[in-house]
């Protein structure tokens, strides 16, 4: 695979920031979806269930959203390798944006019945489209900026957008929660931060319309003409391990912060704000370390950091889950944040693996459609998983630590039968610096 030619520090910042931005509203959109699920939806949406079925129910509609991440990347992924990677980060931004808006103005189930989780349903997997299309564009487009010696570095602020998305998204719940009323934030609260995605997504708007094109897409001589035709027959392979190997970083993450927060909440009695607190204290330090790390994979290369973060991943679930039940704070603090180290260890450096797996002509839609399988095989189903595992046990849920290992033992697995892809030039350079 060719390395593209680069571009001068002061331009890869502003391009790089711009795909920050750009990831962490949309992030935010998908995000305040899953803390407003785990804190109000399934009383509000789903109130003939138990408490413990409406929590499920609420949680389907987020893993909606997942399942319709890999359909967005199809679909963008196309217009990325026919028509330019720029094109997909305005058309994903608008999408996502505006469903987001829209589950902020649905009716609940007292006013209009079931229409009202028929309608949640619709935007969520709206939300989900336009995500999947989002990270496809914003890695691709700088990564194929970057020069090849830090490519992961400049590819590792995108990354740095969902920690951002996640925060705002927690923190505006978190200045609510605290300062309304359980009925003023039943009745309107839950809705403002999904009104706010407006504001977010035309400030995103304004950001990405100065973005040139990538290079690398404006090399291609021959475009795929069904990009996911060609992925299918010529990278089917390569998409399932990347899909596997991703899956334990989806399962961490939102184990943590959504299925932790419902579980702490309702089975502990844990207050919103302080469980809300404990998991923002994390994924501030989590998203501090990314570039960190980012740079440890331009150093030592991709692979070896994906592996020893799988493996500290299956070694601490088990902990994880023993400090949650605590109920304490700082042990639950801890407990996160082990998670969120062994998770960025991996997810720092998969914005520049990722690409250089594929090669340029389906890398839009090969990428992306793997990123976002691993998504709906960590990220959907966990929350319904664990869920349901803790309703079956005692004070510490270990069925819910068992599931997690198994999930980060698969990843495991999958990242061992990847290649290393650190360009070959540069490691050649070091050894003879060396």
């Amino acid at each position: 695979m060719h390395d593209v030619r680069t571009v001068r520090a002061p331009s890869m910042l502003r391009l790089a920031t711009a795909s920050l931005a750009g990831t962490a509203i949309e992030f935010y959109d998908f995000f305040v979806y899953g803390t407003a699920a785990a804190l109000v939806l399934g009383p509000l949406f789903f109130p003939t269930f138990s408490p413990v079925a409406g929590t499920l129910a609420a949680f389907g509609t987020f893993g909606v959203g997942f399942v319709a991440r890999p359909l967005g990347s199809v679909l963008f992924g196309h217009i990325g390798d026919r028509h330019g990677r720029r094109p997909v980060l305005v058309a994903s931004l608008l999408l996502t944006g505006a469903s987001t808006v829209a589950v902020g103005c649905v009716p609940t189930y007292d006013t209009i019945g079931v229409a009202a989780p028929v309608l949640l349903l619709v935007l969520r997997f709206l939300q989900g489209l336009g995500l999947g299309g989002e990270w496809g564009g914003a890695v691709l487009l700088t990564a194929e900026h970057a020069p090849a010696e830090r490519r992961g570095l400049w590819s590792s602020f995108p990354q740095v957008g969902p920690a951002l998305g996640f925060l705002l998204a927690n923190g505006v719940m978190l200045a609510l929660s605290a300062t309304l009323t359980d009925a003023q934030f039943a009745s309107w609260g839950w809705r403002v931060p999904f009104w706010a995605a407006g504001v977010l997504a035309v400030a995103g708007l304004w950001l990405r319309s100065s973005l040139t094109e990538s290079p690398s897409f404006l090399e291609i001589d021959d475009h795929a003409r069904v990009p996911l035709a060609e992925v299918v027959r010529d990278h089917w392979r390569l998409v399932l391990l990347t899909a596997g190997a991703l899956a334990v970083g989806y399962a961490i993450f939102y184990a943590v912060t959504t299925w932790s927060l419902a579980y702490a909440t309702e089975r502990l009695g844990v207050s919103r704000t302080v469980m809300l607190t404990c998991i923002m204290a994390a994924v501030v330090v989590k998203g501090a370390l990314t570039p960190v790390a980012a740079l440890l994979g331009d150093r030592c290369g991709r692979r070896p950091l994906c592996l020893a973060g799988c493996a500290a991943a299956a070694l601490w679930m088990f902990p994880m889950v023993a400090l949650l039940a605590t109920g304490a704070p700082l042990l639950m603090f801890l407990g996160f944040l082990g998670a969120m180290l062994a998770f960025i260890t991996m997810f720092a450096v998969i914005a520049a693996y990722l690409p250089e797996l594929y090669e340029p002509r389906v890398r839009c839609t090969g990428a992306a459609v793997g990123y976002n399988l691993g998504g709906v095989l960590g990220g959907a189903l966990t929350p319904i998983v664990a869920t349901a595992l803790a309703e079956q046990s005692g004070r510490v849920p270990w069925g819910v630590a068992a599931y997690l290992t198994g999930i980060a033992l698969l990843s495991l697995g999958c990242f061992a039968l990847l290649p290393e892809t650190r360009p070959v030039r540069v490691v050649a350079k070091e050894a003879a610096v060396g």
